[in-house]
Parts: structure tokens; sequence; C-alpha cells
């Protein structure tokens, strides 16, 4: 085989290639949009009980009403009577609706638009320590617990940072320890769930330590993450002159429910409950 030969073989060759690349490439692309848009039908947001709909037919404007999803998920809607749309996406309600009045030759071509006035089937509460707290509409299928929190006004100065959130996964009853700060950390995202309709937060008070004696600010304080006694000293204003760093007694509650008194290293954590005692020294 010549040299000119095996070029032109080598051309056919990426000929060949190119030309089966031109045609997966559109199968390609449809196929990421479809998946694409599998994903945005699954996150649209499901119409549920007390929801507020408008609901128009283009070019029929007696057919254009304001109702309110019942308990039982039905509408009453001219022409068509009582149809269930509690669940179904606002695009699948708009295609039933369409669907019916097409079937029942009420209109030739029906373009129907629904659009949700007010949320009210799907609600999650906001409990405890937050600045408002209450329930709240779910109204996007894709809210998560920061945006839960934002909507309450975040956490609360005196509020925890590991939160419990409660509900139902696919019919069982669901409850997580979620940690507020670990969410915004590298590989954090997966905390923040994805919020349900009928979820619950809780979030607790903050741990608390106290500390008394020969301090400059005696009293509670909240207890940060890793705080040792002498950053419990330090948040206190330090020891006074007559204060004295051998003095310094914690008073823990043990697993029995009794208080252990415990001399315990300046660089040690301390533990909700803990208070901190400074004796006076004696010279």
């Amino acid at each position: 085989m010549t040299k000119k030969s095996l070029s032109l073989s080598s051309l056919s060759g990426l000929a060949l290639v190119a030309a089966l690349a031109a045609v997966q490439a559109p199968a390609a692309a449809q196929t990421s949009a479809t998946v694409g848009a599998g994903a945005a039908a699954t996150l649209e947001y499901r119409l549920g009980s007390g929801d507020v709909l408008r609901i128009s037919v283009y070019q029929n404007q007696d057919l254009t009403l304001e109702t309110r999803v019942a308990e039982s998920g039905m509408i009453s809607f001219p022409l068509l009577g009582n149809i269930r749309i509690g669940g179904l996406s606002a695009t699948q309600a708009e295609k039933l609706i369409a669907d019916g009045l097409k079937n029942g030759n009420f209109v030739k071509n029906p373009q129907v638009t629904v659009v949700v006035l007010q949320v009210k089937g799907n609600q999650a509460s906001v409990l405890g320590q937050v600045n408002r707290p209450g329930r709240y509409p779910i109204e996007t299928a894709d809210m998560r617990l920061t945006d839960l929190l934002a909507n309450a006004g975040g956490i609360a100065v005196t509020g925890a940072e590991v939160l419990v959130l409660s509900g139902t996964r696919n019919g069982q009853p669901y409850r997580a320890e979620i940690d507020l700060p670990g969410i915004f950390e590298p590989g954090g995202r997966e905390q923040d769930v994805l919020i349900q309709n009928g979820d619950v937060v809780w979030v607790e008070r903050a741990p608390m330590v106290y500390i008394y004696g020969e301090v400059q600010r005696p009293g509670p304080m909240r207890l940060e993450r890793g705080m040792t006694v002498m950053q419990s000293l330090a948040t206190g204003g330090g020891i006074t002159q007559r204060g004295t760093e051998k003095g310094i007694r914690v008073h823990r509650k043990g697993p029995d429910g009794k208080v252990q008194v415990l001399q315990i290293p300046m660089d040690e954590s301390l533990r909700d409950g803990d208070v901190v005692y400074v004796k006076e020294s004696l010279f």
C-alpha cells in the first residue's frame, strides 16, 4: 500500500466518524432535552385543596372563572361539571380541561390556562426559635429548607444550629435532624432537603451555659460550638481581681441526673447546661 492510498483511507475513516457524529448529535441533544423536560415536569407545583385558581379559555369569556379546590380535590367547571384536579400540576389540569371541552364538542380547539392565585393546599410550618413562626405556602415544587427558613425570617438569636424536620415521605413518617451550618459547607447541599406538604420544622432553643462567681459579667450565655472554659470566661468579661483560675469548677449534670462538680482544663469544651463557677482567691 502506498503512502498516498493510506492517506486517502485515513481521510475516509475521519469522514465516516464525522458523519456518524453529525447524525448522533441531534439525537443526543433531543435525549438531553427530553430528560430536562421530564425533570422540570417532576418539580412542577401540584395543586392542593384550598388553592384558589383562575381558569380561562382563549376567546371563550363565558368559560373563565375563579374557583377554589375543594377538600376532595374537585372543582366545578362549566359544561364539564365536577372534575378532579387535586394532585395535578397546572399543565396537567389545563390538558384535562382542554380534553374535556374538545371531546365533548364544546370548543373545537380549546386553549386553557390555569393560574394559581393563592397557595393554600400545600403548606409547611416553622415553629420554635425563628423570627416569624407560622405556616407558609409551598409556592414552588422545589422549595428547600433554607427557602422555608428565609420565609420565616431566619433563625432567631436564641435558636439552635441543629433543626428537626418531620413529616411524611412515601406514606411513611419522616424525621431528620439537620445541621444548618453544614448545608453551606462543601458537599452539604444534600442536607438542604426539599420541603413537602405538611412538613414541620422545629428550631430548638440554643444550648446554654452559665457562669457565676468572680467574673465581670456573670449570667447565662449561648454555648457556641466547641466553646471552651476559657472562651466562656472571656465572653463573661474575664475573671475579676478577686477571682482565681485555680478555683474554677464546672457543675455538670450526669447521666443519672445528679450534678457533678468537676475541675476540668481551661481548653476543654463545655456542654449544654454546664455551670462554671469561679471562686474568690484566698490570698
